[in-house]
């Protein structure tokens, strides 16, 4: 069965995404604040035995991105995982995909938001206290959505400069702070429990998520029956291998001091290798990273937004456009506003989990979208992604997915189940207004 052919605007769009573009592209969506601030829960967990939770991790992404890269050789349409899960099973299902990936960004911004503000807190002793929290977290968002609604080439041009910068503190991390790793601090305490090791994974799977974001544009990617699988086991190795050695780093400096430093475990253990200016260097790549990710987010994710508005699922004026800047402005402003309301709700971990759960559950209609389109054999250009025993890949992945999700409370599960109820009744609406007027043309 051949993929549905691009729509006129998607036939314009040229395909000059890479292996190593498109690899870079995913590290860069994948790699964020959170590895910041992870290594102390998961050491709060887990111990000495925390890298266990990253190879967990990394074997559970492992088949995710398989799923994705045999459903990605398949349907190169605009959208990534959105796109093979409407083509798979049609607009309403591609329509709460839509909204999950809504759920995921709004959740994860306003986690890496509260990670600056505990940051800039450290750094500046009078914003840690309450109303200096605010300060940071209004001039944030302020800033970000300022620069957004003025211009897309202004919000874009602020996403490759901080690119440039945010590994730079990680990398100096690893290659100073493995010259301080005391070995009985990492020596191996025994195999953790099911509970223990799944409730951190539940945690830890937002440093590995991203890929999603990255393969948004499949449109503009050249050969991709054999550019995505390609690019994003590249990626999940680098990104891998990155995060093991930081955690390994952290463990061996501080050992059982470092679930006591939720705020900045890197910043604490660069400090006892490096000094003050290690610890200034780590808080102040915390930030950079946090930040890119933000500005990165509100460059992309009020899109969906404005989406919504303009297909008649949102009010209309969501899809307005500013007359001077040709901005989604109002879709911004919502975005920042629902962000901001959210950065004091919860603590990051709570918000990353909910944020997890939301892209879990994205993944998991991903996965059984890459099963319906093996057994239809959809194509796009070229021959499929595909090897022996692959169909079985998507129904493993289903099955971490299950287990991992395993570990969520009812009222996280509660909360997502909540949002989508009320997507699919604003999708109902729609879909009655549209009937209603087709019947009155009629």
């Amino acid at each position: 069965m051949q993929s549905p052919a691009p729509t006129a605007q998607e036939a314009k769009l040229i395909r000059a995404l890479g292996v190593p573009g498109l690899a870079a592209n995913i590290v860069n969506s994948t790699v964020g604040a959170g590895i910041f601030v992870l290594p102390a829960l998961v050491a709060a967990g887990l111990g000495a035995a925390s890298p266990l939770a990253y190879l967990v991790c990394a074997i559970a992404m492992c088949l995710f991105v398989t799923s994705f890269a045999l459903a990605g050789s398949r349907v190169s349409l605009t959208g990534g995982l959105y796109a093979y899960v409407e083509v798979a099973f049609g607009g309403y299902v591609g329509f709460l995909a839509g909204i999950l990936y809504c759920l995921t960004a709004l959740l994860a911004v306003s986690g890496v938001v509260g990670i600056i503000a505990a940051s800039v807190g450290a750094l500046a002793p009078p914003f840690a206290g309450p109303v200096g929290r605010f300060i940071v977290i209004l001039s944030v968002y302020g800033f970000l959505a300022a620069i957004n609604i003025r211009g897309v080439r202004i919000g874009a041009r602020a996403v490759e400069f901080v690119t440039l910068i945010k590994l730079v503190p990680l990398i100096i991390f690893i290659v100073i702070g493995i010259f301080f790793i005391q070995p009985e601090a990492i020596a191996w305490p025994g195999w953790p429990g099911s509970k223990p090791l799944g409730e951190s994974v539940l945690v830890l799977i937002f440093a590995f998520v991203g890929v999603e974001v990255a393969l948004v544009p499949s449109g503009e990617i050249k050969q991709p029956a054999r550019t995505v699988p390609r690019a994003i086991f590249t990626a999940l190795l680098v990104t891998t291998l990155l995060y093991v050695m930081i955690q390994f780093v952290a463990q061996g400096v501080l050992g059982a001091e470092l679930s006591k430093h939720p705020d900045a475990p890197l910043a604490e253990a660069a400090g006892r290798f490096i000094g003050r200016t290690g610890r200034i260097l780590m808080l102040a790549g915390a930030t950079v990273s946090a930040f890119g990710f933000i500005t990165s987010d509100i460059l992309s994710s009020p899109r969906m937004i404005f989406a919504f508005g303009r297909d008649g699922v949102l009010p209309n004026w969501f899809a307005h456009i500013h007359p001077r800047f040709r901005t989604p402005d109002v879709a911004i402003i919502t975005y920042v506003v629902t962000a901001f309301a959210l950065s004091f709700s919860s603590t990051f971990q709570q918000l990353a989990v909910l944020s997890n759960i939301a892209v879990l559950l994205l993944y998991l209609l991903c996965c059984l979208a890459t099963l319906k389109l093996i057994r239809r054999d959809v194509r796009s250009d070229g021959a499929p992604f595909y090897f022996p025993g692959a169909s079985f890949v998507p129904v493993l992945a289903i099955a971490v997915i299950i287990w991992i999700l395993g570990h969520a409370t009812l009222k996280e599960f509660g909360i997502n189940a909540l949002c989508l109820a009320v997507a699919s009744l604003l999708f109902l609406a729609r879909w009655l207004i549209v009937a209603r007027k087709d019947g009155a043309t009629a």
